[in-house]
Formats: C-alpha cells, structure tokens, sequence
C-alpha cells in the first residue's frame, strides 16, 4: 500500500494542479483546458507504464473533462453579457459531428502520432496569436450556409481529435472574423460542450476493450483523471472568466498565445525525444 501511494500521490498531485491551471485557462481564454490536460496526462500516463495508450487517454479523459469546464465558463462569461448564443445554436450541430469524426480518426494514429499532430498545429495557431496582427481579418462576420457546415465540422473533428476545447480553433476563427476578442473567447467557451460531449461517448466506444489502457479507465476515458481535474476546473474557470474581462485585448491575445505555443512545444519534446 506504502508503494502504491509513493508511486501515485506525486502523479495525483500533478493532475490536480493541471486541473487548476487548465481551469484558470479555460476561463481565461475559452479553450477548455484541453492544452493543459493534455499534456500533463500524457506525461503522468507515460510515467506509469502506459506509453502506447498514453496519449489517446489523454485526448478522451481531456474531452470528458471539458464538458464541465465549457458549461462553467460560458455561464461565467454570459454574467458579463459577452456570449453571442446565436452563434453557438447554429454551430453546435455541425461540431458535434465533427467532433464524432474527429474521436474517431484517433483510433487510426499512434500514441505518439497524436502527440506530434498536437504539437504541430498548437504551434501553427499559436503565432497567429503572439505575431498576427489584431486587425487581421478573413470575413466581416461568421460565416453561413454550407460554409458554416464543413467549418463547424471541421473545427469539431481537429478539436476531438486533439482533445482540446472548441475555443482553440474558434477563438482563432471568430477574431479572423471580425469579432473582438473578448465575445471570441466568451462564445467558443461554449463550443466546449459540444465538443466534449459527443466525443467522450466516441472515446469509450473507440478504446472499449483494448488493452494496455491505465487503471480506472472505461474505454479511452480515464475515471479517477476526470474526477480529480473536473473538480479543480469547474472551481477556476469562473476566476479566469473575471480575469479575462479585465485584460487589455491585445494582452489577451499575445498571452492566449504563449499558452498554446509553450503547451505544444512541450508535447512535441514529449513525442520526439521518447
């Protein structure tokens, strides 16, 4: 018992702290925390043993865990009136099902694949963030039609299968389209949900009965993981989201950034150097 507690208890701690920190982020930027979950779950799962499933439990338990966080932090946001429901009524179906896709396609990537996709494409957003240009602009306003369909699709399929919330991509996307950052980062907070939801059931059915999967997990979904960090996120998000209303835009926008830029980095040397 003295060695099993040894052994998980600086592991546990490192959860909980992740859970914390991707809370405060979740709030803070609207991306659900997934950029930090990720990571950290990789490295713990990797650590005991588990490097061949590490990082595909660490996408599904990541996508459970944002669906607390997404609902928290939009409900926060919303008290501030920054929420634009329009957009998440006529775009949460097409994520959804991308996200089902995207859940999907992991059952075909390595573990470590994974974490080199992870780490490429948080790199490439991350400097439209830290280097673009604020008044950078794609559209006047989001996008409709069967533009809005493949879109939201894809957003939710990159989304799923990196196991990060909607506002990674969405907060990139909706600034690109005209809308200020603070209603960008306050309305892909909602996209978490339909994200989250879709594709933690999509993670169970993918991982249900492999072997080599972590302790307490059902599928690709690690139980004891989501329980601890859905604590500590659900707790902070709300402190990011009055953090995030009292931040200069541009502040925002160069620290959304850095974030991602230093989460992906990290997972990159994680993949690489194994």
């Amino acid at each position: 018992m003295a060695e099993l507690i040894s052994q998980y208890a600086p592991l546990g701690a490192a959860i909980a702290v992740a859970g914390l920190i991707a809370g405060l982020v979740a709030g803070l930027f609207g991306i659900g925390g997934g950029v930090v979950i990720v990571p950290v779950l990789f490295f713990c799962f990797t650590a005991l043993g588990f490097a061949d499933t590490a990082m595909h439990v660490a996408v599904g338990t990541s996508l459970a865990t944002i669906i607390a966080t997404s609902m928290r932090s939009v409900m926060s946001h919303n008290e501030k009136g920054a929420v634009d429901w329009a957009v998440i009524r006529t775009w949460w179906p097409w994520i959804a099902v991308g996200a089902l896709i995207g859940v999907t396609i992991t059952g075909f990537f390595t573990s470590r694949g994974l974490a080199v996709v992870f780490g490429v494409v948080g790199l490439a957003l991350s400097l439209q963030f830290v280097l673009g240009r604020p008044d950078w602009k794609l559209a006047q306003d989001m996008p409709r039609g069967a533009a809005r369909i493949g879109l939201g699709g894809g957003l939710g399929a990159l989304s799923a299968l990196l196991g990060i919330g909607g506002g990674t991509f969405g907060v990139t996307f909706m600034t690109l389209c005209g809308r200020a950052i603070h209603q960008a980062v306050a309305t892909s907070a909602g996209f978490g949900v339909a994200i989250g939801a879709p594709g933690a059931l999509a993670a169970v059915a993918v991982g249900w009965g492999r072997e080599g999967l972590p302790p307490g997990s059902v599928g690709h979904v690690n139980l004891p993981a989501f329980a601890l960090i859905a604590v500590f996120t659900v707790a902070m998000a709300p402190v990011g989201a009055r953090l995030a209303h009292s931040l200069d835009a541009i502040l925002l926008r160069r620290l959304f950034g850095v974030a991602l830029a230093l989460a992906a980095a990290n997972m990159l040397r994680e993949a690489l150097t194994a």
